[in-house]
């Protein structure tokens, strides 16, 4: 029930909820009001006090708007509003003391200082600081902290404002950040020097209001207003969490988040963040093709007439990767089949039903998580296959939701129930489905439970469970292409093996997981020198997902729009250009010219890809029961760092990768 209470602030009446803090209050009036501690989607600190206002009628001092709820305040003397004011001579010259306060013991970096140019601390000064000081003593300074290989600390600079220790603590969900020392001796520094265990950790460089935590591997490379900024969509991993995507010239300097409540709120993973270094190395920048055993390089021409080639009049299958636009998945599933073809995009053997919608994405969307009161787990670990989703699962049981696991155990940085680790656990969990009926229930089915040959029978077993709870449903992908390729039917009964089962060529779309037995002629599409093109016998140069515009649907069905930053290197093409070009030497030519025109031949065959940014509701259809086996779930994900080829040509995350596994197996002596 809400608690509506009238406020007058700078002299405009509006009415808010009662439990809303000042500073939220004065945002819904479109008052801007000062902060540095002060984050929505943290606790409230209530210390740096620059957001200080006056309480007409209250303590004859200022208020700090962020601790101060409107049910606190007292109405005037015959039931007025209660009047607040943001702009008074009390509020200016207490921000300013403030300001000066700040000030004191901070360096004067800014020449040389990363978060020049988009810094807090620089904004606020300009409105409420003074260009002397009264201050004749020495500035304080304190040591840097080395937090790992990603996150860059100058802590001289730290104004204690706390973002970066409730990130870590409440949203991370850990604890090797604090506040030491009292008074002038008071700094924020991490538990016996440790490095940061998590894989969202760079999210506190954006959090920081000043520039104490800046971005280890962007330092001293260019400023904010050299780059060239494109709002687009992240394919890491498959919950499409919306980016920023930051270029000078051809290149991408870093990657930022973007806000968006229903898929990633405004946090992103280690490896979306800092993957940027692997799309400049290992890059697959022209044609080539094999001659006497060896990759020699080609021109267009030369590559698409010895594709052509080798395909005329062969049985042919394709293979769709994990980060293939859908635009592209599309055109090559024309292609081949119009040459008498199969195509496939479950290179990992999922079992994902063809056809059904409600099997292979599910019926909840990401927000459902956070009205759960249950949310079961089965054959995932979310902390590595999306970690903004896990930090969302926290978040829920912050609030008191209860999680169940079924798979393999593994720190999850929240409590769960461990059912089991096998299928006769998630047997035992629908017998036992009335438990949670009433708890508004999510179940949150991995990659890993649907991998097995008895996949579909782990997926009938967990719609009996959703039927039986009222549970809704969550297939959390592991491959940002799949859920699209799915959409448009890029499939073949019976799976991979089928589709690549006597094909002569095979034309291998950017799937740099599987392995291609010998015999076959390969063709690579894809941007990465990895597994993938070394086992090609041509190789065609496709741009990466910063390098074009395309399609992506996410793992709870959304689709998203990508969006070009940079151009792609040296004589490298769009994907689906290529496979428009392959079809006009193949004398099979597609029936579009633009990728306007591919996404209207798209549309028309599947309508509800038009519906960018929406949630597609998916009508339950029940699987037939087969038998369930007997085996443990295994995880999807067995390292987080080195999923996809760009993730693997970055030197950043093969060290990630590296200290990971050596903190795994190197146990400190007092443990």
């Amino acid at each position: 029930m809400s608690d509506l209470r009238k406020i007058n602030i700078d002299g405009t009446e509006i009415e808010v909820d009662g439990a809303m803090t000042l500073i939220q209050a004065c945002e819904e009036a479109g008052v801007e009001i000062p902060r540095f501690c002060y984050h929505e989607r943290l606790s409230i600190a209530g210390n740096c006090r620059m957001c200080l206002v006056e309480v007409v009628g209250g303590p004859p001092k200022p208020a700090a708007s962020c601790a101060m709820q409107v049910r606190d305040l007292r109405p005037g003397p015959e039931g007025q509003a209660p009047v607040v004011k943001t702009n008074s001579p009390m509020v200016k010259k207490a921000r300013e003391g403030v300001m000066e306060f700040l000030l004191i013991n901070h360096p004067l970096d800014c020449p040389i200082c990363d978060q020049g140019g988009e810094c807090d601390l620089q904004d606020q000064a300009m409105a409420y600081g003074v260009d002397f000081s009264r201050f004749r003593e020495a500035k304080r300074a304190v040591d840097d902290l080395d937090l790992g290989p990603l996150v860059g600390t100058a802590m001289t600079r730290c104004i204690s404002c706390t973002r970066c220790v409730r990130f870590t603590t409440e949203v991370a969900g850990i604890t090797q950040m604090g506040q030491t020392g009292r008074g002038e001796d008071a700094e924020i520094t991490s538990y016996l020097n440790e490095t940061l265990d998590s894989n969202l950790q760079g999210n506190i460089i954006d959090l920081c209001p000043v520039g104490a935590l800046t971005s280890k591997p962007y330092a001293f490379t260019a400023r904010p207003w050299e780059l060239t900024k494109t709002e687009t969509i992240d394919v890491m991993d498959a919950l499409g969490s919306n980016i920023r995507v930051d270029t000078k010239g051809r290149e991408v300097m870093r990657i930022l988040p973007r806000n968006h409540d229903g898929v990633n709120e405004e946090w992103i993973s280690d490896k979306t963040r800092f993957v940027w270094d692997g799309l400049r190395r290992q890059r697959l920048d022209k044609p080539y093709v094999r001659v006497d055993g060896k990759l020699r390089p080609a021109t267009w021409p030369e590559a698409l007439d010895a594709v052509a080639t080798a395909m005329k009049g062969k049985k042919v299958a394709g293979l769709i990767g994990d980060l293939v636009p859908v635009e592209a998945a599309f055109a090559l599933k024309q292609l081949i089949e119009g040459l008498g073809g199969s195509v496939e995009c479950r290179t990992d053997n999922a079992r994902l039903a063809i056809g059904n919608r409600s099997a292979y994405v599910g019926t909840a969307a990401i927000e459902d998580i956070d009205a759960a009161q249950a949310i079961l787990l089965v054959g995932t670990n979310p902390r590595d296959e999306a970690p903004v989703l896990n930090a969302r699962i926290r978040k829920a049981w912050l609030k008191g939701a209860n999680v169940g696991l079924i798979g393999a155990a593994a720190d999850l940085t929240y409590d769960y129930e461990h059912i089991g680790t096998d299928r006769a656990a998630l047997d035992a969990a629908v017998a036992n489905a009335h438990d949670i009926a009433d708890k508004a229930p999510v179940i949150i089915v991995g990659q890993g439970a649907l991998r097995e040959a008895d996949g579909l029978a782990v997926m009938a077993k967990v719609q009996e469970l959703a039927a039986k709870s009222g549970a809704k449903v969550l297939v959390l992908h592991t491959a940002a292409a799949r859920v699209g390729a799915m959409d448009i039917g890029a499939v073949t009964e019976g799976g991979m093996a089928a589709a690549i089962d006597g094909a002569e060529v095979i034309y291998n779309l950017g799937a740099d997981e599987v392995e291609i037995d010998p015999g076959a002629f390969v063709v690579y599409q894809g941007s990465h020198g990895d597994r993938g093109a070394h086992r090609a016998d041509v190789i065609l140069p496709g741009a990466a997902y910063t390098e074009e515009n395309g399609l992506f649907v996410n793992t709870e069905g959304r689709p998203q729009l990508t969006f070009r930053a940079g151009f792609a290197p040296g004589e490298a093409k769009e994907n689906w250009a290529i496979l428009r070009a392959l079809s006009a030497e193949l004398d099979a030519k597609l029936p579009y010219d633009s990728l306007a025109q591919l996404r209207q031949a798209m549309v028309g065959e599947v309508p509800h890809l038009a519906k960018v940014g929406e949630v597609i509701e998916n009508e339950v259809v029940a699987l037939e029961g087969e038998p369930l086996g007997k085996a443990d779930f295994l995880p999807a994900v067995k390292d987080f760092y080195l999923t996809n080829p760009i993730a693997r040509a970055s030197q950043l995350m093969a060290e990630l990768s590296a200290a990971a596994k050596a903190r795994k197996t190197d146990k400190i002596a007092a443990e």
